[in-house]
């Protein structure tokens, strides 16, 4: 005997109840087509016995006062009627119109048919007939009798029609009716037998797990049916056996979850706490004495040390170490790459964890041996997939860590060399910082102080010179200038000191605009005019110290070379964002050399590259001199490398 699943049975029972339904409802819009279909033919056949009275009627006309006009609708009327009579004989789907299949009304019909093509149109013919028109009162009154019994026809054929759709519509009804019986007797069979295939044995389910939450883990299902259900049955009593087994040893599973929970905890702890510390600030060496102290107390390692590899990558130097003695400090402050167990970890990037019963003869163990060290674990610390050092713990006892304890060691080396290398790019950061303002610092004393001190050197030997031939006008003419020179190159120097040691409290673009323009008017006695448009900007301070640099850069050009008695800035924050530095002074052709300000220049220039920003100036002899810095607040909302 065939045996079928749950979901074969129920789609078995959904498709022949199904079936059943969609016959029932196909007969019944069969039966409904006809209703409709019989009911244009009595529409259509009462409007063939209005025609028929209405050619009678035209043709009375015509016999009285014959006319072509009346000739005309006569056999229009005649069209129309052939026309319907033809969709009655034949029917038409489309509509839907047909004659119900009967014999008694299709005989009518022909009798209809052939009544009309034999009786009445000829005789509608003869009326309409000219060589008939002397007789045509006396076919006229034979005409009307034959009309009357002609639709006395077409009555007899509505009335057969009128009789089919009655029986239909009783049929119909009865159909309908049997649907609903049907539908009742499906719903209560349907609902026994969902009943017998799900419900009492959900129910028998719901009853073992009810006994299995009172700790009755000796209930068991019957088994005997090969569908979904007998198989949850036996999954069900599967479950039962193992929670009986489970609870009987509940306590010792407790105890070692807990045990496995806490040192979890444990774990995770220190990885959070070393996580945390290397976030700081710390230099490398408390960094590594920090993670080193953890991890050995965590692991319960008699000692460890931290190796990092020189810059040239051929040696690992200890820079932390615990629990050795100076003996093997100073034999393994320094080990190759490669050598023992911490060197191949280095070269390799593999994790070890092994005791020395283990380990391959021709490893070196260098002093390890000596220091009663039994067993090593050795990680990697790398960055970036570049390996910066290892990480060792040391163990007097024979010991292999488990792989759970040697990831997190990993997972400690992999946070340690990230901190390690940060702490490197910080530095390097630094040094480039350092190395760029020196190299702006250079260029600025280039262009100003330099070539103001080799004037006054040219300036001095003419003065010995005049001296020496005792020019006094000449030699007082010449040391005016180098006053005036040794005047220049003293404002040179403080406006270096001031330029080198502006500093930000916030990142107040306007406000320090503002400030830098009052000190440069209180110095110079040049009228400045400062106007600004849209929002305040929330600015890095860096940032807003590279703009001001090339403010007062621009300043500076002015009094020295533009002999401007007034400057105009102008700050526009409301799209792309802009600095415009204008004066009134003399100006210059830009296409020529600019002379000693062409250092400044660059520098402005390469201070706006260092945020993004993009620098111009125009000018023209004669009409002063024109520089505008632009930049996009997007482009300074980024996090960019500080070199003020």
């Amino acid at each position: 005997m065939a045996k079928f699943k749950i979901r074969e049975k129920i789609t078995g029972l959904l498709v022949f109840y199904f079936l059943i339904a969609m016959t029932a409802i196909g007969f019944t819009l069969y039966v409904s087509w006809q209703l409709e279909g019989g009911a244009a033919a009595i529409n259509d056949a009462g409007k063939e016995r209005m025609r028929t009275y209405r050619i009678a009627y035209l043709l009375t006309q015509h016999v009285q006062q014959p006319s072509p006009v009346l000739e005309a609708d006569i056999r229009q009327e005649i069209v129309r009627f052939e026309k319907t009579l033809a969709e009655l004989e034949h029917g038409n789907p489309q509509r839907p119109l047909f004659v119900p299949d009967d014999p008694m009304i299709q005989k009518q019909m022909q009798v209809l048919h052939d009544t009309w093509g034999q009786d009445m149109k000829p005789r509608i013919e003869q009326l309409l007939s000219p060589a008939a028109e002397v007789d045509r009162q006396q076919q006229l009154a034979a005409y009307r009798p034959a009309n009357e019994r002609f639709v006395d026809g077409v009555d007899g054929l509505v009335a057969m029609v009128e009789s089919s759709n009655a029986q239909a519509t009783t049929l119909l009804r009865s159909i309908q009716i049997a649907l609903v019986v049907v539908a009742l007797l499906g719903t209560i069979l349907l609902d026994y037998i969902f009943s017998l295939l799900l419900v009492r044995p959900v129910q028998r389910l719901n009853q073992g797990l009810q006994s299995m939450g009172k700790a009755d883990f000796s209930v068991r299902l019957p088994t005997t049916r090969n569908d979904e259900l007998g198989e949850l049955a036996r999954g069900f009593n599967q479950m039962a056996e193992k929670l009986q087994d489970i609870y009987a040893t509940l306590e010792q599973r407790v105890a070692d979850k807990t045990r496995s929970v806490d040192l979890k905890n444990r774990e995770l702890g220190a990885l959070y706490e070393v996580a945390a510390f290397l976030n700081s600030s710390t230099a490398a060496e408390p960094l590594c004495d920090n993670v080193l102290d953890r991890m050995i107390a965590l692991m319960g390692a008699m000692g460890g040390v931290v190796r990092l590899t020189d810059p040239k990558g051929e040696q690992l130097q200890i820079v932390a170490a615990r629990g050795v003695s100076e003996m093997f400090l100073a034999d393994e402050t320094f080990l190759d790459i490669g050598a023992c167990i911490c060197g191949e970890v280095a070269r390799d990037g593999v994790a070890v964890s092994s005791d020395f019963d283990a380990v391959r003869p021709s490893i070196m163990l260098h002093s390890c041996s000596k220091e009663n060290i039994r067993a090593v674990a050795a990680v990697p610390i790398r960055s970036n997939k570049r390996v910066l050092g290892t990480l060792n713990l040391f163990f007097d006892a024979m010991r292999i860590l488990p792989p759970t304890e040697v990831r997190l060691l990993e997972s400690v080396g992999l946070h340690l060399g990230i901190a390690i290398e940060n702490q490197r790019l910080v530095a390097r950061e630094r040094e480039m910082a350092v190395s760029e303002e020196r190299n702006l610092l250079a260029q600025e004393l280039h262009d100003s102080i330099a070539q103001s001190l080799a004037f006054l050197n040219i300036q001095v030997q003419l003065l010995h010179d005049d001296l020496s031939h005792k020019k006094v006008a000449d030699a007082m003419q010449v040391l005016e200038q180098i006053r005036e020179g040794v005047q220049e190159s003293y404002d040179d120097v403080r406006e270096l000191l001031v330029h080198f040691r502006t500093r930000l409290e916030h990142a107040d673009l306007e406000s320090a605009i503002a400030s830098a323009l009052r000190k440069f008017e209180a110095q110079t006695a040049i009228a400045t005019e400062f106007e600004r448009h849209g929002p305040t900007l929330d600015m890095q301070p860096e940032h807003v110290l590279q703009i001001l640099h090339i403010l007062q850069e621009s300043l500076s050009n002015i009094r020295k070379h533009a002999n401007a008695s007034l400057i105009k800035v102008v700050l526009d924050t409301s799209g792309p964002c802009s600095l415009t530095v204008e004066d009134n002074g003399q100006g210059f052709e830009t296409s020529k050399s600019a002379g000693d300000t062409h250092v400044g220049i660059n520098i402005m220039r390469e201070r706006a590259n260092r945020f993004g920003g993009e620098f111009s100036i125009t000018s023209a002899t004669g009409e002063g001199t024109r520089v505008r810095l632009s930049w996009s607040p997007v482009t300074l909302s980024v996090e960019q490398p500080s070199a003020a």
